[in-house]
């Protein structure tokens, strides 16, 4: 039996859908084989890793070209059924004309969503100015616009990461970006509670993305409780693949044992997996 798609259509709606209410999380594959396992999972929408693409073409992150994003995108958006939301760092360009062609050539992938962020990549001037970034995401909301405007946008405030901000310079950039056109908020950084729901707070009733890419101690529910929409886990599980890898790969080069194989994945199970997955997309 044929089983119809969903259009990139369906994939907007839907991810706008799960920004109006509850909390959902919103993992990150960095592969195709990543991102059909997190869909069998039942995740309700995924979300490209920057850090994560980088790491598997043996760049750093923030060093692949737009060109390379943009097919990574178009091949995640192609391999499944979910949303997809993009990790589009800086907008792959410094000028607002700049960024708003990037988004025009992005949002044409057929992803749900992008996050642009105010990163400079420069530790002299870590942050734009609150103007140049307001006004680069004015460019990315006329591109959105200007390509049906129901791809949703994320405005990224990276000073917590960058330049240990201020939480309450965080939260002044967030509610300018609202401002902008930003129809969600992301502060990566954000680990207190009180810090959390302060920004929820600030920036409703607009929704808020919490990034939690490690054992933090905090739950889906808490998250939830403290008023985030969606959580993302950035390149949290790249990182936890390739810390299996170093583990086994460093041990069978320094020791020649091979203990730190244990707990590897089964390839039967794998293999199963896959095979099964193939035939149903080619049903």
């Amino acid at each position: 039996m044929t089983t119809t798609r969903p259009s990139v259509t369906d994939k907007r709606r839907r991810f706008h859908d799960l920004h109006e209410h509850g909390c959902f999380v919103i993992p990150n594959p960095w592969d195709l084989g990543s991102a059909r396992m997190l869909q069998s999972l039942g995740f309700q929408a995924l979300a490209s890793t920057s850090s994560g693409f980088a790491w598997s073409q043996a760049r750093p992150d923030n060093h692949v070209s737009r060109d390379m994003a943009l097919a990574h995108l178009r091949e995640l958006v192609a391999a499944t059924d979910l949303p997809v939301n993009a990790d589009f760092e800086s907008g792959f360009g410094e000028q607002p004309g700049d960024v708003r062609d990037s988004v025009r050539m992005a949002v044409r992938t057929g992803v749900a969503g992008l996050s642009i962020e105010d990163a400079t990549g420069d530790a002299a001037q870590p942050l734009f100015s609150l103007d140049e970034a307001c006004e680069r995401l004015r460019a990315a909301r006329r591109a959105i616009d200007e390509e049906g405007g129901d791809t949703l946008l994320v405005g990224r405030a990276e000073g917590l990461w960058v330049c240990n901000a201020e939480l309450q310079d965080v939260i002044t950039r967030l509610k300018a970006y609202a401002q902008a056109g930003a129809d969600c908020l992301y502060a990566p950084g954000l680990r207190q509670g009180e810090h959390i729901a302060a920004v929820v707070e600030a920036v409703a009733p607009k929704p808020v993305n919490l990034l939690i890419g490690g054992a933090t101690g905090m739950t889906v529910a808490q998250a939830a409780a403290l008023g985030v929409r969606r959580i993302s886990v950035g390149g949290a599980l790249a990182r936890a693949s390739w810390g299996g890898f170093l583990r086994a790969a460093r041990e069978l080069a320094t020791s020649g044992a091979f203990d730190a194989l244990t707990d590897a994945a089964s390839g039967k199970e794998l293999d199963a997996f896959f095979k099964a997955d193939l035939a149903q997309r080619r049903a």
